[in-house]
């Protein structure tokens, strides 16, 4: 009965650079999860820095060691993983077997990428677009680091 069980577990592919976890991403994960139904397992990959540098133009504040432990302790992740060097989704879908891959509502190059790759793959996997959550004043990094900025200006 056991095997039935993981045989019918949907994986659930996200990813993302979760530097300065805060509840939006929380919120991102638990919704992530969900779309797998019951028993999903979430797979969570997380951005190397050097691919955070590339791409957001600065260094992540934590390590990408950092953040993937961080993820992984959250009680809504089944496992966490350090990114692909060269972010091929399509070495990732091949590694993962994932049945969702879902991202949220800023990553829309991204999004793109991956609707290409199955689509020219005619894969069955299925990407899911997480919206927005309801604004909260520290939902982002971004956001956090700037109230660090204005609470502490002289602490430079």
């Amino acid at each position: 009965m056991a095997n039935q069980k993981n045989a019918d577990r949907k994986i659930v592919l996200a990813s993302g650079v979760f530097d300065l976890l805060h509840l939006g991403h929380v919120k991102f994960l638990e919704e992530a999860k969900r779309v797998g139904g019951e028993n999903a397992k979430l797979v969570v990959i997380i951005a190397r820095d050097n691919t955070v540098e590339r791409i957001k133009h600065q260094k992540p504040i934590m390590s990408e060691n950092q953040r993937r432990a961080l993820v992984e302790s959250l009680k809504v992740v089944d496992l966490a993983v350090l990114g692909f060097e060269n972010m091929d989704i399509s070495e990732v879908v091949a590694k993962i077997q994932p049945h969702f891959i879902v991202l949220g509502y800023d990553q829309d190059k991204m999004a793109k990428d991956v609707a290409l790759y199955l689509k020219t793959y005619n894969s069955l996997v299925q990407l899911v677009r997480i919206g927005k959550f309801e604004a909260d004043a520290l939902d982002s990094s971004s956001k956090i680091k700037q109230k660090i900025v204005e609470k502490f200006p002289n602490d430079r």
